[in-house]
Order: structure tokens, then C-alpha cells, then sequence
């Protein structure tokens, strides 16, 4: 008996009929199976691989971004420090005599704060008797320091920076210890 294509042709019965469920597919068949599957499963781990690499890529370059000027930021922190310092030790006397000198330095030292405020650096300003966070201080030293609580900042040497949520260097303080009685 023959079955008709739908162009009208006729078709061979045991092409069009698959074989019976309690027959074993044949060795080629299970071969070809398996080979199949390996193949898919390479496929799928190459996916998942160029994907991974991919996302990878995305978050180095992101970074890259964000924190690429770290190292500069970095060596631009001691300037910070020193025109700050300069501010800090002019007195009465000098600011009266050098008004124009100290006008550049505190306009120097606003420009540079702008500059670190586009690029996402953040001046950490502890202040006397903030309560110690190793996660943005450095204890320079303890001491007893009567009327104070034990890990409360007694004395700020330098203010620490920040860039965007990363630590570019820890604000250097004093810290109480337990008073002595």
C-alpha cells in the first residue's frame, strides 16, 4: 500500500511509518543522540560563557569609569592638604597683610573642592566627638581624655577622602580610650 505526497506523488509506507515504541532505536541512531546532545550542551555552555564574559566586560569598563582617575585623585590629595594647612596657620596679622594672597589660596583650594566634587570625591570631615569608624578613620593614637566616651575622636589630623563609595584615604584622628580614674 502507498500513501500519496500532497503534490501527489507516491510516497514508500515504511519511509512515512516510525518505528514502533518497543523497538530499541538502532546504535547509529543513539550515537547520533548522543552526539546531538553533547553538541547542545557545548552550545549552551558557550552561551553561558560569552555571556558571563559579557557582563564581566560591562562591569570592568563601568568601573574603569568610575574609578579610573583614583590613582591622580590620589596624588592630588596632598595639595588639597597643604592649601588647607596654609588657610588653617594664617593668622589675623598675615590675612590683613597678604588679603590678596590668601584670597588665591582659598579660591585654589574652592576650585580644587569643585573639581573633586564633579569627579565624585568627597572630603571626610570627621568632627571632636564623632564616634570612631574604622571603615573611614585611621587611629592616629588613644588617650584618656576626661569628659569623653571611650572610641570618640578627640583630635582630627587630616580629613580622608572618598571616591563615589570607595575609600581613596581614611581621615587620621585621635581617639578616647577609657579614662583613667
Amino acid at each position: 500500500m502507498t500513501k500519496e505526497n500532497p503534490n501527489g506523488s507516491p510516497l514508500d509506507e515504511e519511509i512515512i511509518d516510525p518505528p514502533a515504541d518497543d523497538e530499541a532505536p538502532s546504535p547509529d541512531v543513539e550515537a547520533l543522540i548522543a552526539e546531538r546532545d553533547d553538541y547542545r550542551d557545548r552550545f549552551m555552555r558557550a552561551l553561558a560563557d560569552a555571556e558571563n564574559a559579557r557582563k564581566r566586560a560591562d562591569k570592568e569598563r563601568r568601573d574603569a569609569e568610575q574609578y579610573g582617575g583614583s590613582r591622580l585623585a590620589r596624588d592630588l590629595l596632598p595639595v588639597h592638604d597643604a592649601l588647607s594647612r596654609a588657610l588653617d596657620a594664617a593668622g589675623e596679622e598675615q590675612r590683613a597683610a597678604a588679603a590678596a594672597l590668601i584670597e588665591g589660596v582659598e579660591l585654589t583650594l574652592r576650585e580644587l573642592n569643585n573639581v573633586f566634587a564633579k569627579h565624585g570625591i568627597k572630603v571626610i570631615t570627621p568632627a571632636i566627638g564623632d564616634r570612631f569608624d574604622p571603615q573611614m578613620h585611621e587611629a592616629m593614637f588613644e588617650a584618656p581624655v576626661p569628659g569623653t566616651m571611650a572610641g570618640n575622636i578627640i583630635q582630627v589630623m587630616d580629613n580622608g577622602f572618598q571616591l563615589h563609595d570607595r575609600l581613596l584615604r581614611p581621615a587620621k584622628v585621635g581617639v578616647s580610650s577609657t579614662p583613667a580614674s
